[in-house]
């Protein structure tokens, strides 16, 4: 048995989901920040690791507010495992570009692992992904962008 109960886990989770589409919609990500523990641990395989909520709130609201990220406005979950033994999540997340005009919708996936730490926070993050597999994405966003503008 685990040290929460899933209702706890799952209530946790639902609310990173709902700030994580927030702050998409919004462009603030403090309150994303947020979610995480003082000491909490980000582990993003592209960008690198961060420690403390601090420095994961200024890699946050730096690197989506360059574009193409700050293009990247919402972030459904395909599917999640709660590990309740552990407290983790393990989540297929999109990242999501807004609709260029042309109504499809183009996005690439990734991996997250959330460790939950007590009280609504998390203690760790790690997004594991191809950087391969968002090129073609976003050149196939941009050409689509390009031909809406006119």
């Amino acid at each position: 048995m685990g040290k929460w109960t899933r209702d706890e886990l799952q209530a946790a989770h639902d609310r990173y989901v709902a700030v994580a589409q927030e702050s998409g919609r919004t462009g603030d990500w403090q309150p994303w920040a947020h979610l995480f523990t003082d000491d909490a641990r980000y582990i993003e395989h592209h960008y690198g690791t961060f420690e403390g909520r601090d420095a994961i709130a200024r890699w946050i609201t730096e690197t989506m507010s360059q574009w193409p990220n700050s293009e990247m406005q919402h972030f459904p979950h395909d599917w999640c495992v709660c590990d309740e033994e552990r407290g983790r999540w393990i989540c297929q997340i999109e990242n999501r570009f807004r609709d260029p005009g042309d109504g499809h919708i183009y996005e690439a996936a990734n991996i997250t692992i959330l460790q939950y730490a007590g009280d609504m926070q998390f203690a760790s993050e790690e997004d594991v992904y191809n950087p391969a597999n968002f090129a073609p994405v976003v050149k196939d966003w941009i050409a689509a962008s390009r031909a809406h503008e006119s």
